[in-house]
């Protein structure tokens, strides 16, 4: 890699408690899990860490507790050569923390429910980013999420439009948008539920195919909205980017033995965001963020499961892909 692309990431970061079970507990019923463990998370955290990973020069804004796992949630950025200077500590305040019910069968993910207790990551501030108004310029791209208020998101997609530099928004969970906000944003990645209520429309039910017949509906709502460039993440169908102009699907990696959905939809959008600062096209950004994904739904954990660039040359090689984009990492 010639240069590091420099990345900010504006976010949360949550401490996962992760329990697999083969039966989900109706209500009043208790069942007996399998495995039980913790982990460094956090939608924020797990898209910087992958960028990281792969080769970024990364900045982590957020804010943590004076608690054990804010420690953890630190050192974990730390250790993945993350700039963590601008990570902000609220004294007798918790860290956030996320409860992960994994349903399993014979070892496979089949789904996972979560819940997170937000904790520090919704005490954010517009003081404790009003430094970015001058600094967000030396970025090569802005990386937000909806874990931290509302409000945060909209002051720091303003400050980076103004200065020119290119906005992803993974609007998860889901909540309303402004139009203010989406006109100041470059990339826009949903997933399906979250597009259904981001374009009022199913874009695509379980087991159907690419839905090519919704992209002239789904143009209107964009052209509506000031949504410039859409990247739909389709589950197994793999990932579509509508723009006004273009359509661009990338099929999902197969043959992959999925265990654990935890942050696959982090890890695509960091890598998405890396490829395309590293000056691939949308199209080859897609292929590298659904190896990435298939990558990251192979293994347990959200950061533990996340892809250095060793492992996708690994992995490519493994099950034939073409690794054409891979010169883009090369010095």
């Amino acid at each position: 890699m010639k240069k590091a692309p420099k990345i900010l990431i504006v976010g949360s970061l949550v401490m996962d408690t992760i329990m697999s079970t083969e039966v989900f507990p109706e209500p009043g019923a208790t069942v007996l899990g399998d495995t039980f463990r913790t982990a460094p998370g956090g939608k924020g955290a797990n898209q910087a860490v992958q960028t990281a990973r792969l080769g970024a020069d990364v900045t982590m804004v957020g804010k943590l507790g004076d608690d054990a796992f804010g420690s953890v949630l630190r050192n974990a950025l730390i250790s993945d050569g993350i700039h963590t200077e601008h990570l902000m500590e609220k004294k007798g305040a918790s860290s956030a923390a996320a409860s992960i019910i994994l349903t399993t069968k014979d070892g496979v993910a089949l789904n996972n429910r979560i819940i997170v207790a937000s904790g520090t990551n919704m005490m954010i501030t517009p003081e404790d980013v009003a430094f970015l108004k001058e600094e967000i310029a030396q970025y090569d791209m802005v990386i937000l999420q909806l874990e931290i208020p509302m409000q945060i998101n909209e002051i720091v997609a303003a400050y980076a439009f103004d200065k020119g530099v290119p906005v992803m928004l993974n609007p998860a969970p889901i909540a309303p948008l402004s139009d203010e906000l989406l006109s100041h944003i470059t990339y826009l990645s949903p997933n399906e539920t979250e597009a259904a209520s981001l374009l009022g429309m199913v874009v695509r039910r379980e087991g159907e195919g690419i839905p090519h017949d919704k992209v002239p509906r789904i143009r209107e709502v964009m052209q509506k909205r000031g949504i410039r460039n859409l990247l739909l993440t389709l589950g197994d169908a793999g990932a579509m980017m509508i723009t006004q102009d273009d359509v661009i699907l990338e099929e999902s990696v197969k043959g992959i033995h999925a265990v654990d959905p935890t942050a696959a939809g982090d890890s695509f959008v960091g890598a998405f965001c890396t490829g395309k600062c590293l000056g691939m096209s949308d199209a080859e950004a897609i292929r590298l963020a659904n190896i990435i994904g298939a990558i990251t739904v192979s293994g347990m954990g959200a950061q533990p499961s996340l892809a250095t660039f060793d492992k996708v040359r690994a992995f490519v090689k493994e099950h034939g892909i073409d690794d054409a984009i891979l010169r883009y990492f090369e010095d």
